[in-house]
């Protein structure tokens, strides 16, 4: 099974995702953790690039910047594990770019879609987790760890807001994929409403096969 987590600035997914796995694995689940971008060597250069606040990157290289990320991503590690019969638990994948490229940055869906298309090899999440939160709340979280703010922290209010309506959307459109999860409830409440959503997907015998 392939599950992801989206959601703007905030909203938690990290949290979620990892005590995810924490619950699969004493359940007696193989399972890995991995992110975007970072999940690989070569992410994890792309993501210093790319959450720099002192990078001056432009949209459309920001997007090819994810997409070689998610394509070496994708071939290292996401495949592999799938065919080794593991459930792979993402913070982050394809969705991503859209709502913060397209939605965001206002960069052609339609361009999106195919880069998306060919970076991903035609893996898709059997499920993914929209964890939803207003803007100001999440980046309200983000201030009172008084950590310093990455790249896209630092944008302006109205991107956050367009950034949450495209990944609405997307929920919209793509209803059998994904689960819009209220993200501003404690985390023990959202943690249940996610293993609420994934426990029917654990017994389906039409689930991760790939």
């Amino acid at each position: 099974m392939f599950i992801s987590f989206e959601g703007g600035e905030g909203a938690g997914k990290t949290t979620q995702a990892k005590k995810l796995v924490c619950y699969l694995k004493a359940s007696g689940y193989r399972v890995i953790y991995t992110r975007e971008p970072g999940g690989t060597a070569l992410g994890g250069k792309l993501r210093h690039v790319l959450q720099d606040s002192a990078s001056a990157v432009t949209p459309l290289a920001e997007l090819l910047l994810y997409a070689a990320d998610r394509a070496q991503h994708v071939e290292q590690v996401i495949i592999p594990a799938l065919r080794a019969e593991e459930i792979v638990v993402c913070d982050r994948y394809c969705d991503a770019g859209v709502a913060y490229q397209g939605y965001g940055r206002g960069l052609e869906l339609d361009m999106i879609e195919r880069i998306n298309r060919w970076a991903v090899q035609g893996i898709l999440p059997d499920l993914t987790i929209l964890l939803d939160i207003a803007p100001e709340a999440g980046l309200a979280r983000i201030m009172s760890d008084k950590k310093p703010l990455d790249r896209l922290e630092r944008e302006q209010l109205d991107f956050h807001q367009r950034v949450r309506a495209g990944y609405l959307k997307l929920a919209a459109q793509q209803p059998r994929r994904f689960r819009v999860i209220d993200a501003n409830r404690d985390v023990p409440v959202v943690s249940e409403h996610i293993l609420n959503e994934i426990k029917p997907l654990l017994l389906s015998p039409a689930v991760g096969t790939y």
